[in-house]
């Protein structure tokens, strides 16, 4: 098949929440999971995502439609960094959604984002910013600290 007749067809996909999307073979190709269930002729009607809702699947087909269509190198740059501009809910849910459906480059953008907010606070300001509760004793900690000098220097 040439990759014009693939990019005339076109694959739906339903969210958790029943939202449905029309993509074209080329763009949900990005995605090694529907890639695998076109291939295995999976998508009869509407291939459902259980694990995503409609707001994120609708970021995801975004970025995949971008990296498709874009011409430049600059270009994708330009517009990761804009991508990279959400709460950190959504972009917890990005990544989620984008190692469920194995769209690698954009698991890459999104864990690095995460890892760039989080970079050079403390564990209580991680625990904070993800609503994590200490459970160590202080005498726990102390000793965790001890262990992992070099980790807090």
């Amino acid at each position: 098949m040439s990759s014009e007749a693939a990019e005339e067809k076109k694959v739906k996909v339903r969210s958790s929440d029943g939202v449905v999307f029309e993509l074209s073979q080329i763009v949900a190709q990005q995605s090694e999971t529907l890639k695998h269930m076109i291939e295995d002729d999976c998508a009869e009607d509407c291939i459902p995502l259980s694990k995503v809702t409609g707001k994120i699947l609708a970021m995801v087909l975004n970025y995949c439609e971008t990296c498709a269509a874009a011409s430049s190198v600059k270009e994708l740059i330009i517009f990761d960094v804009e991508f990279r501009k959400v709460d950190q809910a959504t972009l917890c849910d990005l990544i989620l959604a984008a190692n469920y459906l194995r769209i690698p480059d954009l698991l890459t953008l999104t864990c690095q984002a995460l890892a760039d907010s989080i970079k050079d606070k403390t564990p209580e300001e991680i625990r904070e910013a993800f609503n994590i509760k200490n459970d160590f004793t202080p005498e726990e900690e102390e000793d965790i600290r001890r262990e992992n000098q070099w980790a807090f220097e």
